[in-house]
């Protein structure tokens, strides 16, 4: 498959074809999951678990004490890798998802996971969800969840469950303008939402970007950002600055905020079901700033 610009970008069809050849081919597992659902003051939140991460821990970790992580993005394995979005990035597959047609765009050249995303950033993600719908998310930095330093964003599918953000938006005003900034009425921490224009390009989510960076303090300090989430399906983007990785030994990244966590067994789910999901994501994201 040979993607030159956003619009050869493959059909579902199309990518559900390459997810079968590197299936075949031993380049991609998937993570088999069951799921819960947990209501927590009206937001419906799905909780995955999964019986076994063995394969996904031995790769993570380096074969020799003294040896640095590999970086799996440089070049990203030629199985897993579906081709250009546009001239700076390259469309892949996640290699161990554990939702269904899980996408990476990641920059051709090393950039820092905390370096703060681009227009050409966010005019790949653009074009990937003009050309497949869904939800567009990042993980910046380690504390918000990030497995690899290599700058890349994320994609999934829509979703009837929730990982859509729709959980999120669900309470927000229909009648918000164009890059009109909301906060949502029950999230307890410091976040933004900005509405987003019908068919948002780059220069548009990028704008959404800076103005929700702006009004929840999240400033760029030596060309790196502090750890934060951000998320955007097609009418809202959703940021939010991150303290910390995990909860009671839970990693936590930008699903979360969309209504989906991931948990390592069964038994994690009775931590979330007894400390609530909500307050769960108020222990890894910051203060609401006052007034």
């Amino acid at each position: 498959m040979t993607l030159h610009e956003p619009s050869g970008l493959p059909d579902l069809a199309a990518l559900d074809a390459a997810i079968e050849r590197a299936e075949g081919a031993g380049a991609l597992h998937a993570i088999r999951t069951e799921q819960t659902f947990i209501e927590d003051d009206g937001i419906r939140f799905l909780v995955r678990w999964a019986s076994s991460l063995a394969a996904k821990d031995a790769a993570r970790k380096p074969a020799r004490r003294e040896a640095a992580p590999a970086n799996p993005f440089l070049p990203p394995e030629a199985a897993l890798t579906l081709g250009p979005v546009g001239r700076d990035h390259l469309l892949v597959l996640n290699k161990y998802p554990v939702i269904a047609r899980h996408l990476l765009i990641v920059t051709r050249e090393f950039a820092e996971q905390s370096v703060p995303p681009t227009r050409s950033d966010f005019a790949a993600l653009a074009g990937v969800m003009t050309a497949l719908g869904g939800l567009g998310f990042c993980n910046g930095g380690e504390a918000a969840g990030a497995s690899q330093r290599h700058k890349h964003l994320q994609w999934i599918p829509e979703s009837p469950q929730s990982d859509c953000l729709r959980a999120m938006t669900a309470a927000l005003p229909t009648g918000s303008a164009p890059l009109e900034l909301v906060e949502h009425p029950r999230l307890a921490w410091r976040h933004a939402f900005v509405r987003l224009p019908a068919a948002a390009d780059g220069a548009a989510l990028l704008a959404a970007f800076e103005r929700a960076c702006a009004h929840c303090a999240l400033h760029c300090a030596g060309g790196l950002m502090p750890p934060y989430n951000f998320l955007a399906n097609e009418a809202w983007m959703l940021v939010v600055p991150r303290s910390r990785e995990h909860c009671e030994g839970i990693s936590i990244n930008a699903l979360g905020f969309a209504g989906s966590m991931f948990v390592r067994d069964a038994a994690q789910i009775e931590t979330v079901r007894g400390i609530g999901p909500l307050k769960m994501l108020a222990a890894v994201a910051m203060p609401a700033r006052p007034g």
